[in-house]
């Protein structure tokens, strides 16, 4: 027996997705007049000679119009001929002409070339085709924008509408709403719904955070972006904005601030950032600053810094980490012959 399948059939009403393309292949179309003076005169100038247009451009290409009194070969004695020549270097070229005997008024000569005081005009019609190009073609399908949801959000922090929580971060109020912060961190959904959760009439007091970092810890729990004043990627807020986002369970906040600081790592900023980093065990952002201070002639500018200092008494145990490093660097460096 053959092979047998079965495909689904289409519902009745039913559209499926649909795109279109189309192949455009775009021209350029110009004439140019050649006019022969003395024609008299070209008589015997000898077989495969000829006098030339000058050159012209059509479609970013050059041509030139060549007349043969005396014909351009031996096969061609006594019969005047005339050939278009291209002139530019590019190979791949398509292009359509035609060459014609004008009369004096611009029509198309049916009798001598001998129209107009011994002198003749050749026109040369040229269509040059450009490289074929695809293109999308435009459905009757409706254009949905970009979601906005991000946005909504923000305008929502923003205005305070429906807000049934209160912080107050050193004396400067935050109004929010509880679901929106339970259901993007951990820490809030505890504090605002767990067993020990807040009295929903008082104002939640924190007094160990600047206002700007709460500020900017709301805004990224309303639309997962960074507010303008933080995008700067200065070492100092970003620290602080780690610090909160380890504090409230904000993971991709807290992996958004590592990856700030650790391309912000210089002499004198990584020693306090590899602290932070050990405290709140961010591994990532804990092996760029090791790698940063092992780096060849790195660490003894580093040591003569007072985030050094803080370092070697805040976490001194991470010294052994950035030495074994530094040897390994130097293992593995090839020696010198």
């Amino acid at each position: 027996m053959g092979d047998h399948r079965e495909f689904p059939v289409q519902a009745p009403g039913h559209c499926l997705p649909k795109t279109s393309s189309m192949s455009v292949t775009d021209s350029v179309t110009a004439a140019h007049d050649f006019r022969v003076t003395g024609y008299s005169l070209l008589d015997g100038m000898g077989v495969g000679r000829f006098v030339s247009s000058s050159t012209f451009t059509v479609g970013g290409l050059d041509w030139a119009v060549r007349f043969y009194p005396d014909g351009s070969t031996a096969n061609c004695i006594g019969n005047a001929s005339a050939f278009l020549y291209y002139c530019s270097r590019d190979k791949d070229v398509r292009a359509r002409f035609t060459l014609n005997l004008m009369e004096k008024d611009g029509r198309l000569s049916q009798g001598s070339p001998f129209l107009d005081n011994d002198c003749l005009t050749i026109r040369c019609l040229i269509t040059v085709a450009k490289e074929s190009r695809t293109q999308d073609v435009e459905t009757n399908s409706i254009l949905v924008p970009p979601s906005n949801l991000h946005q909504d959000f923000g305008n929502m922090l923003r205005d305070g509408e429906g807000a049934d929580v209160t912080f107050t971060v050193c004396g400067q109020l935050f109004p929010a709403h509880r679901c929106v912060l339970a259901f993007r961190s951990p820490v809030f959904r505890a504090e605002l719904f767990g067993p020990l959760r807040e009295d929903a009439t008082e104002c939640i007091k924190i007094d160990d955070m600047e206002p700007m970092i709460f500020e900017a810890l709301l805004h990224f729990i309303y639309t997962d972006t960074l507010p303008d004043n933080c995008k700067d990627g200065k070492a100092a807020a970003m620290q602080h904005m780690l610090v909160a986002a380890d504090r409230y369970g904000v993971d991709r906040l807290r992996l958004l601030c590592e990856r700030k600081l650790s391309e912000a790592i210089d002499v004198e900023t990584v020693a306090t950032t590899l602290a932070l980093a050990e405290q709140h065990h961010c591994s990532q952002l804990r092996g760029a600053c090791v790698r940063f201070m092992a780096s060849p002639d790195m660490l003894g500018p580093v040591m003569l810094t007072d985030g050094f200092k803080h370092l070697v008494a805040s976490c001194p145990l991470i010294l052994k980490d950035v030495l074994d490093e530094v040897s390994r660097i130097w293992r593995d460096k090839p020696s010198e012959k």
